[in-house]
């Protein structure tokens, strides 16, 4: 379980990663060493990441898409082969008319094809649906902290 100040942080850092851990430590009442030490456990621990969030369209990537996947068998053992497409930058098993949902960050459409033949390959896969993304509306990532 996180203690306040560490959810404090956390919030913090969902408001702007690049935030310095002098003025983080201000808003929470902490030195900035502090900080430092805290962020690096909530890392290591894989509590949270720092990174770059990106617009895949500036960066070459024109196509991206959800693909729900049934599946039959093991879905842990379909998740993690899914899991080392690189392609596919999130996966997640879910309820309802679909057992795995994926989303891939594609170079086109030859290149999305490429990849739907990949989770197609295995075994235990059976159907795929394709939501290919028109315009991406809105993404945050400030959902705080319980």
């Amino acid at each position: 379980m996180l203690d306040e100040i560490s959810k404090q942080i956390i919030e913090q850092l969902q408001m702007d990663g690049r935030k310095p851990y002098a003025a983080i430590g201000k808003a929470v009442g902490l030195s900035e060493a502090a900080v430092r030490q805290r962020v690096q456990r909530l890392l290591d621990l894989g509590v949270m990441q720092i990174v770059a969030v990106t617009d895949p369209l500036t960066l070459g990537f024109p196509r991206q898409a959800m693909i729900g996947i049934k599946c039959e068998g093991d879905l842990e053992q379909v998740a993690d082969e899914l899991s080392q497409i690189p392609e596919i930058d999130y996966v997640v098993l879910t309820a309802g008319s679909v057992d795995i949902m994926v989303e891939v960050v594609c170079e086109g459409d030859t290149h999305l094809l490429e990849i739907l033949g990949k989770i197609r390959a295995i075994s235990s896969v059976r159907a795929t649906e394709t939501f290919v993304y028109l315009k991406l509306h809105k993404q945050t990532y400030s959902w705080g902290t319980h």
